[in-house]
């Protein structure tokens, strides 16, 4: 969806559709006409944003022009128009067990440009025709460890490699494809500042960075400070993931114990923070680590599991809803547009709980178009509507 504001628009509104698991090009035109469709239509918007994952054996199909130009006729036909690319993960990402594996390849490694130079010129050719600007996420260099100095060399290198090849492509095609670092808790790269300084580094217009609010509430970053030094550093904000994570402000309760037990689940890393002073006072990498006693009860936990938008809580629980709520002011509330791309992305849903978990095709497409809606609405506090209105 785009809205405008006076003298503001567009920005762009879709979800992410690293929730489904198809790898291949049948696939995503099956999940395309099941699901993102039926979410467009229970809308009733005539146009949905979808932010594609392309899997690296989708990319590969879609490097024949005439194939891509197939997916850009069912787009078209479906009311479903593409912006942004997810390329952190690069295959399997809703398999039995990813964990430590959604990072590979890394930065260092020349899967990754290949991969992500592909994904761009397959943006460049889904991209409307009146809309000259796309994204594509991307993963915040690799894992913590094991890295060292030559891997931070060989991942600055890489990415300028791919900053060249961006402004290359924008000469060809006349389209301008930004490459977003997402910064994520346990990664070279958390935060956003940290995410800032790379891009930095990189030094190439085509390169700044993805916000991704769950991962920022979970670094206990406050959103007015992080976005005030983003846009005081000039930091290009190529895209924001509207995501939200889980709070428990008492992880010491039995009860609170027991919720968050029901998200500690085997697919995903769930990373874990405890707060304290202003900022992080404990870290475990799985949110197991952290119920097995890695992370002190006597503080609030945050917890990387990507929460349902439409809910403020899940009892005993609650979300970092209000956060994400302070930091779309941040980002576009009046007299502020840092960013044109707003993507939805919760992946987990087939993960919750059994008894918070989508009984099947129809309940996912429901549970997606009221999480479009609650944000559709926060923007239209913020005074953007849409552009068909």
């Amino acid at each position: 969806m785009r809205l405008s504001r006076a003298g503001d628009g567009p920005i762009h509104l879709g979800y992410c559709t690293n929730v489904h698991p198809a790898e291949d090009v049948a696939g995503i035109v099956d999940q395309l006409r099941r699901l993102a469709a039926g979410v467009r239509a229970e809308l009733t918007w005539p146009r949905l944003g979808v932010g594609l994952w392309l899997p690296r054996t989708a990319a590969t199909e879609l490097a024949d022009p005439a194939a891509c130009a197939r997916l850009r006729e069912v787009l078209d036909e479906l009311g479903l128009e593409v912006v942004t690319l997810n390329g952190f993960p690069y295959q399997g990402f809703q398999e039995e067990v990813v964990k430590h594996r959604v990072y590979r390849p890394d930065w260092t490694e020349d899967a990754r440009v290949t991969w992500t130079l592909d994904l761009a010129r397959i943006l460049a050719r889904l991209l409307p025709d009146d809309v000259a600007t796309g994204s594509i996420s991307t993963l915040p260099l690799g894992w913590r460890e094991p890295w060292d100095d030559a891997a931070d060399v060989a991942a600055i290198a890489n990415l300028r490699a791919v900053g060249d090849a961006l402004a290359a492509l924008e000469e060809e095609t006349g389209k301008r494809i930004l490459l977003a670092i997402e910064p994520e808790p346990g990664c070279r790269v958390e935060t956003t500042a940290e995410a800032a300084a790379v891009a930095e580094r990189v030094g190439r217009p085509h390169v700044g960075i993805c916000v991704d609010l769950c991962h920022l509430a979970v670094e206990f970053e406050d959103p007015v400070a992080a976005i005030a030094a983003l846009q005081e550093r000039g930091t290009l904000v190529a895209k924001v993931q509207v995501s939200s994570a889980l709070r428990a402000e008492d992880p010491d309760d039995p009860a609170v114990r027991a919720a968050l037990a029901g998200f500690d689940e085997a697919r995903f890393l769930h990373q874990t923070r405890a707060g304290g002073d202003g900022g992080i006072r404990a870290r475990a990498d799985d949110l197991g680590e952290a119920l097995a006693g890695a992370v002190p009860v006597d503080a609030e936990w945050r917890v990387h599991f990507h929460a349902p938008l439409q809910a403020a809580a899940l009892p005993p629980l609650g979300t970092t809803r209000s956060e994400l709520e302070t930091a779309l002011q941040q980002l576009v509330g009046p007299g502020r547009v840092l960013t044109r791309h707003l993507e939805l992305e919760t992946y987990t849903w087939t993960v919750l709980p059994p008894d918070r978990r989508p009984a099947g095709d129809d309940s996912l497409v429901s549970a997606l178009a009221e999480e479009l809606r609650y944000v559709a609405g926060r923007l239209r506090s913020l005074g953007w509507t849409k552009e068909e209105e």
